[in-house]
């Protein structure tokens, strides 16, 4: 009997992604559900999420949060299946060899992506392969959540407020207990080494000691979260204040459902972050060009400057403003920076320098192990004041007031800058009172007046 035999176990296809759990995995759920034999398989083909394929930093991760996956689905009797090549056509070979006659996969929503899927999901329908696709790593769909008068939102505060007028979401589901492998053993796995995600020169070192990437390191950090401290610490960075949740959030090791179910009474402010992780996503799915255009039209005229000397010293955190140039180094040695942090740096680059949002968009792809498309968009069209709900270009943040003000003992600045005080540290390269003046200045010529 052959493995496509009419009387034989049926064969499904799960095609993990960004959705690296075993626990509340809706397309993993599914195909043991319809009984038979799972082939669970992912695909390394960054040419298909161009132009925003996973950065350095991200493909650490990856390869890390790969490896932790393939043990536990050993664990469960059905190792994982790892490929390079064209998603559609790894698929259909899988398809092939195994006899599957369904593939399950959980939704994303980066418009290369979704282009893509579709794409997949028509072709193997005409072939007489079933599909199907499952919301698994957000709250709320993003196109589920309309305005009363119908159209998407962008101002956050109302969107959240129709998200809380909705039923709210669904109880995690259990990891399956026990998977039945395909028979198959034409379709084997690629050498996870072979998809060639690690640096060849190593400087992974400081993400090592920082960071434990799949379902494990998540629910660690979940279960130790303190969330009804978090609206007093969060903006502290020399605190752990803070989830760190959210690389694990972006590679699906833990879903928002799981840490929204798992939160205690009174963690509003919490679960409001998590809404704010969904409200990016949204204005993604409705406003696919802004990766690479401001959401406000008018800022596509805007004066921005090139200057690659100063775009270099931010980056190296040689700017002379000790807690940006803390924010650039911590980034660069963990792979995250403190959120409060990430705004200072930010508007330092886009109102300090007033160096195009895209060139900090771009930094941070590359070096965050949460690179995540609709969050990394919409936090520096934020900064940059040309997104939804942004804040007001000449809201310009003072890097000294700020320091003062969430680092004021100084143990933050410290801990990232030690040759602070010595002649080894940089002079400012900028005056900040002159450069918010030439900000303002810039943005009153966009608006066609003087600031």
């Amino acid at each position: 009997m052959t493995a496509s035999s009419p009387r034989s176990k049926p064969v499904s296809i799960v095609w993990f992604r960004r959705d690296l759990r075993l626990a509340d995995n809706p397309a993993l759920t599914a195909a043991v559900a319809r009984g038979g034999r799972s082939v669970p398989l992912f695909i390394w083909a960054p040419d298909e999420e161009a132009p925003w394929a996973p950065g350095a930093a991200s493909r650490w991760w990856l390869h890390h949060s790969l490896l932790a996956l393939g043990h536990d689905l050993r664990q469960r009797g059905a190792p994982l299946i790892v490929r390079r090549g064209a998603s559609l056509a790894v698929l259909q070979d899988a398809i092939r060899a195994t006899g599957a006659t369904a593939v399950f996969w959980n939704r994303l929503y980066e418009p290369a992506i979704r282009e893509r899927d579709e794409h997949i999901a028509t072709a193997l329908r005409r072939s007489g392969i079933a599909v199907q696709s499952f919301g698994a790593n957000l709250l709320f769909e993003p196109e589920s959540i309309a305005k009363q008068a119908g159209g998407p939102f962008q101002v956050f505060t109302p969107y959240w407020r129709r998200c809380l007028a909705e039923p709210p979401p669904q109880p995690p589901l259990p990891a399956p207990p026990i998977l039945s492998p395909s028979s198959s053993s034409s379709f084997s796995s690629a050498d996870l080494q072979s998809l060639e995600l690690l640096p060849r020169v190593d400087w992974a070192a400081g993400l090592r000691a920082a960071w434990q990437p799949g379902e494990r390191g998540a629910h660690k950090l979940l279960k130790h979260f303190n969330a009804l401290a978090y609206p007093a610490q969060r903006d502290f960075p020399a605190l752990a204040g803070t989830s760190r949740l959210a690389p694990h959030l972006h590679f699906g090791e833990v879903s928002p459902r799981q840490a929204w179910h798992a939160l205690p009474a009174g963690a509003a402010d919490f679960r409001r972050q998590l809404g704010w992780r969904d409200f990016a996503h949204h204005l993604l799915w409705h406003f696919p060009h802004t990766p690479q255009q401001p959401l406000r039209a008018e800022f596509a005229r805007f004066p921005w400057d090139t200057d690659a000397a100063a775009l270099r010293a931010w980056q190296r955190g040689r700017t002379g403003f000790p807690i940006v140039d803390a924010g650039l180094r911590e980034l660069w040695h963990t792979g995250s920076m403190h959120n409060r942090v990430r705004m200072i740096v930010a508007s330092f680059l886009v109102k300090d320098l007033r160096l195009a949002w895209l060139e900090g968009a771009r930094w941070f792809w590359d070096t965050l192990v949460d690179a995540d498309l609709a969050n990394n968009t919409l936090g520096w069209q934020w900064a940059a004041g040309c997104g939804a709900d942004a804040a007001p270009y000449f809201r310009v943040f003072n890097p000294a007031l700020q320091q003062k003000k969430f680092d004021a003992a100084g143990d933050y600045v410290r801990r990232w800058v030690p040759e602070l005080g010595t002649s080894a540290y940089p002079p400012p390269l900028v005056d900040h009172d002159a450069a918010r003046h030439r900000a303002l200045e810039a943005y009153g010529a966009m608006r066609g007046r003087r600031a």
